[in-house]
């Protein structure tokens, strides 16, 4: 018993003078990977802030820095790693990250493919930071784009998270891609107002609105002859395509346009719906092919009405007992009146 624990105590004590004997080597290793990691760091800075004022250089900045740290990083790793362990060599290393990179590879399938995403996103440009864009219902400004997921802000203060993957392999729409952006909005005018007026008025509003582009120029088309109302289309660029410009011409076009067409007796009517009464007592009441159905009388007039007598006669003669009662009275010696 004394011979285990005095051999257990032996083997301990070999491994505190071990680790007192490497420990400057430790400390040495710690430090030169903290050296590298704040370079690291310090580059990725320097690159983001010499591409920062140049918009199309931005999001290849972010990429070049993250893969300039990421590698400055693994190389003081190794580094390190041959100062604690010298019997460690490079190739060792290479094969160990070889055969761990196959089962990482498979455990971190996704996070992996988000990564790869985030980069083509970041070389693409297919939109940068700052940039307002629309992904399945979701809309606001480009805050980040990360290895793993994009964070926008909507327009109501919320972050939404995005995964980079998603967003590489689905559609999105860009607000601020261009300079200019149009906006649309249909105004209904009644059937029995002038429609060249109407236009003209709109025109009026969109080239009298301060900030509404001039070329390409405001117009306005009829786009539908609606149920109640004939639609107008009124469409206007302007710049910046920002979304809080675009409610601010919105309310200022909209609010002007309503005004100057009352103003100037266009109506704006209401949904309406037409319902026509029939007490169906018409001699055409019955025949599909006549019958007018409730609409007003064409050029061939309104037929005429139907009487009570003529009614019951179609009804007796096209009666299914017609028959049997002139037989019965016929016998009975009982003339009949009728015809």
């Amino acid at each position: 018993m004394n011979a285990e624990v005095a051999s257990a105590w032996g083997r301990v004590q070999a491994i505190i003078d071990g680790f007192i004997a490497s420990l400057p080597s430790i400390i040495l290793s710690i430090i030169v990977f903290t050296v590298f990691y704040f370079v690291a760091k310090g580059i990725r800075k320097l690159v983001r802030r010499l591409t920062r004022h140049h918009r199309h250089a931005r999001n290849l900045g972010l990429v070049l820095g993250r893969l300039a740290q990421g590698t400055i990083i693994l190389v003081g790793l190794f580094i390190s790693l041959t100062i604690v362990i010298p019997s460690l060599k490079v190739g060792d290393i290479v094969q160990l990250l070889g055969i761990s990179g196959v089962a990482i590879g498979f455990a971190f399938r996704d996070i992996l493919q988000n990564f790869l995403a985030g980069i083509l996103i970041l070389l693409n440009e297919a939109f940068n930071i700052g940039d307002e864009i629309i992904f399945k219902g979701f809309e606001g400004t480009v805050e980040n784009i990360e290895t793993r997921a994009t964070t926008i802000k909507t327009y109501d203060g919320r972050r939404i998270v995005i995964p980079n993957s998603e967003l590489f392999t689905n559609s999105v729409t860009v607000n601020t891609a261009f300079e200019n952006r149009r906006i649309q909005y249909d105004i209904g005018i009644g059937y029995g107002d002038d429609i060249d007026l109407a236009k003209q008025l709109i025109l009026s509003v969109l080239h009298e609105t301060e900030g509404i582009l001039q070329n390409p120029a405001p117009d306005a088309i009829v786009v539908d002859l609606a149920d109640s109302v004939v639609k107008i289309r009124a469409r206007w660029w302007i710049q910046p395509p920002r979304r809080a410009e675009v409610l601010d011409f919105r309310d200022k076009v909209l609010t002007k346009i309503k005004n100057k067409l009352t103003a100037n007796g266009i109506d704006l009517p209401f949904p309406t719906q037409q319902i026509l009464f029939h007490d169906q007592t018409e001699e055409t009441d019955g025949d599909r092919q006549n019958q007018r159905e409730g609409w007003p009388p064409g050029r061939n007039g309104v037929p005429g009405s139907r009487s009570i007598g003529g009614a019951l006669q179609r009804l007796i003669e096209t009666s299914p007992g017609k028959n049997s009662y002139e037989d019965n009275s016929n016998s009975n010696g009982v003339k009949s009146d009728r015809p």
